[in-house]
């Protein structure tokens, strides 16, 4: 059994790949080949455990993400939210990797954010704003960075300190890219001018005005996962051309922010796409630099089994990580 880590996934695998698996990923998902049963919650007396399985049909690949959700846990010196993805070998059924599931979590939701924008963003999309700099604001903005030139990003959160701080840390950290990154309390007329609008956080209020959102802008919501939860704008819901989620599924059972327009009647169900869709068929993708496209999501296990068995290969085919 191989257990990978989280500095050992990061010296091998990048962001590029991630966004190549999760498309792929999804377009199995798309063409139901795959199964992804209900989650399993268990609530316990000091915390909430959470199972979620998924089998890749064809490859049977097989693997399940445990996430615990222990408040707690800081006072121990452990992380409150541990997460780890088990993989199971196709030919014997027996677990043969262990994955640091937090790290596999972030990576695959910032590649799947990259691989909506890299289909649905402008090829000459150059200004971004990131708007929450949480645990998942890094993959989110290498993400952006990976499929577009960006020229700038702006990057606000309402703890203007710590906001602050990320963008001292995000400079250095991809200094690479030549990207002007810088602190902005003026949402409006950043957003008036982005290419690209990302939203990651896990706010109950919409987080920008969507009346300041100009033509031929792609928007990601990737923070709200709750039916309490609200960041995209109702009027960007009902005004965008084109409209892509994960998955449907779990889209219109769990996102606020889209349960909300459907339920008012701005839009239905049939008004929506699958990131699969656009893999399979490019045609479904942006047609003009006028239309403003966006693109919802919440998390599926058949991403965090499939990128976490491409890891595993990759990982064997190297010779990186400890074996049990």
């Amino acid at each position: 059994m191989l257990i990978l880590t989280h500095k050992d996934i990061e010296k091998f695998y990048t962001m590029k790949e991630a966004i190549a698996a999760d498309k792929q990923a999804l377009k199995i998902y798309t063409q139901g080949n795959s199964d992804v049963p209900l989650r399993i919650n268990f609530d316990m007396q000091k915390g909430q455990c959470l199972f979620m399985p998924a089998h890749i049909k064809g490859s049977d690949i097989v693997g399940i993400k445990i996430v615990s959700v222990f408040p707690d846990n800081p006072k121990l010196g452990k992380p409150s939210v541990p997460a780890q993805v088990l993989m199971l070998d196709p030919q014997t059924g027996e677990v043969c990797a262990i994955l640091d599931g937090t790290f596999v979590t972030q990576l695959r939701t910032g590649a799947m954010q990259g691989a909506a924008t890299d289909l649905l963003a402008r090829k000459d999309a150059s200004r971004a704003v990131l708007i929450g700099t949480g645990g998942q604001a890094i993959s989110q903005l290498e993400a952006m960075l990976t499929v577009r030139s960006l020229n700038d990003v702006a990057i606000f959160d309402i703890d203007t300190q710590k906001a602050k701080q990320f963008t001292i840390d995000m400079k250095h950290r991809f200094a690479h890219f030549s990207t002007n990154f810088y602190f902005s309390q003026n949402l409006d007329e950043e957003i008036s001018q982005a290419d690209i609008i990302t939203s990651v956080t896990t706010s109950k209020v919409v987080t920008f005005n969507g009346d300041k959102v100009k033509p031929g802008t792609h928007i990601n919501g990737v923070g709200a996962y709750t039916p309490e939860m609200h960041e995209i704008p109702k009027n960007i819901v009902e005004k965008a051309n084109i409209r892509v989620v994960d998955t449907k599924e779990g889209v219109f059972a769990e996102a606020g922010d889209i349960i909300d327009p459907i339920k008012q009647k701005l839009v239905s169900k049939n008004d929506f796409l699958e990131l699969g869709d656009l893999v399979q068929n490019p045609m479904l993708c942006r047609q003009n630099d006028q239309q403003i496209t966006l693109f919802k999501t919440v998390g599926t296990a058949v991403l965090d089994v499939y990128i976490g068995y491409d890891i595993y290969l990759k990982a064997k085919e190297k010779g990186i990580g400890t074996y049990l």
